[in-house]
C-alpha cells in the first residue's frame, strides 16, 4: 500500500551469464532465490551493444517459474514489445528516449497483456514520465548510461529516486521503483534509502567468488537494512 515499505526484490540481469548455457544459469539463479530475471534488450542502435531477441526468451522461459521483465533499450519499441510479452515477459520496460507518444507505447504493452514500466536514462529530468506514472507498474531508474555491463554506479542518480518516490506518495500510487546500473553491495543501501525497493544486478551476481546465492543473499540483507 502506499506509504508503507515496498517489497525488497532482487532481478539478475543476465548480461553475464554464459549464453552457451543459458537455460541452466536461470535455473541457478532461481535457486538462488532471485525475485525475476531481467532481460536487457539491446538493438545495436538505441545502444551500442546486441543482445538477446524474443525468440531466446521464449526458449528459456520453461526454464524456470520466475517472472521475466524486459528492459527494451531499442529504437522501435512498439514493434518488439508484443514480441517480448508473447514470449513469456510479464513486465515490459520502455525508455523515455526511445519513442515519441511514450502513453500510445505503454498503452500497447498493456494491451499486449503484460504490465508496463517506463524507463529514465541518466541525463532524462524525471519531469518526463510526470504524466504517465498512473499507467505504469514500475519506474526503472537508470544508474548507468545503458550499453554495457559492469560500469560505474553513478551516484547522482539518488536524488531523482527520491524525487520520485515523494510523488508516489503524494499521488498515493502503487509503483515500484527499479535501479539499474553498478548494484553491488556497496552502493545498494544508499539506493534502498532513497526509495528505490528493485534491485537489477549483473556483475554483483555473476561475479561473486561464492555463487549467485551468497551475492543475492547479501544484497537483499543491506537492502532490508537500508530500508
Amino acid at each position: 500500500m502506499p506509504g508503507t515499505p515496498r517489497q525488497i526484490e532482487i532481478a539478475p540481469s543476465i548480461l553475464p551469464a554464459d549464453f552457451s548455457r543459458l537455460g541452466e544459469e536461470l535455473q541457478l539463479l532461481e535457486k538462488a532465490s532471485a525475485d525475476r530475471i531481467h532481460w536487457d534488450v539491446m538493438d545495436g542502435t538505441f545502444v551500442p551493444n546486441l543482445t538477446v531477441g524474443p525468440d531466446v526468451v521464449a526458449a528459456c522461459r520453461a526454464a524456470v517459474s520466475l517472472p521475466f521483465e524486459a528492459h527494451l533499450m531499442v529504437d522501435d519499441p512498439d514493434l518488439l514489445a508484443p514480441r517480448y510479452v508473447a514470449a513469456g515477459c510479464e513486465l515490459v520496460t520502455i525508455h523515455v528516449e526511445s519513442t515519441r507518444h511514450l502513453d500510445r507505447t505503454l498503452h500497447g504493452v498493456i494491451e499486449a497483456g503484460a504490465k508496463a514500466a517506463v524507463t529514465l536514462n541518466p541525463a532524462t529530468p524525471l519531469e518526463s514520465v510526470d504524466n504517465v506514472l498512473h499507467l505504469v507498474d514500475m519506474v526503472l531508474i537508470m544508474s548507468v548510461n545503458p550499453g554495457f555491463g559492469g560500469q560505474k554506479y553513478i551516484a547522482a542518480q539518488e536524488a531523482k529516486v527520491r524525487r520520485l518516490r515523494r510523488w508516489i506518495l503524494e499521488r498515493e500510487l502503487d509503483v515500484d521503483i527499479e535501479i539499474d546500473g553498478g548494484i553491488s553491495v556497496r552502493t545498494i543501501s544508499d539506493a534502498t534509502a532513497a526509495g528505490a525497493n528493485v534491485f537489477v544486478a549483473g556483475s554483483a551476481v555473476f561475479s561473486d567468488p561464492e555463487g549467485p546465492e551468497h551475492a543475492i543473499t547479501a544484497l537483499r540483507t543491506l537492502a532490508h537494512e537500508a530500508q
